[in-house]
């Protein structure tokens, strides 16, 4: 088991992880959005395409 107990620097290192694990989370779900948005485009140019 590791040992978590970091008393004298634990008020630093906490918070740090979790500010690192929510701007991860940020980045993915941006991500996420941004292919969303990107596919939907890339049909929309398809089916212009295909009218043409």
């Amino acid at each position: 088991m590791p040992d978590l107990d970091m008393t004298p620097y634990a008020a630093f290192v906490w918070p740090a992880w979790g500010i690192s694990a929510l701007v991860l989370a940020g980045l993915v779900a941006r991500v996420a959005v941004a292919a969303r948005r990107w596919k939907a485009e890339l049909r929309t140019l398809d089916k212009e395409d295909s009218e043409s």
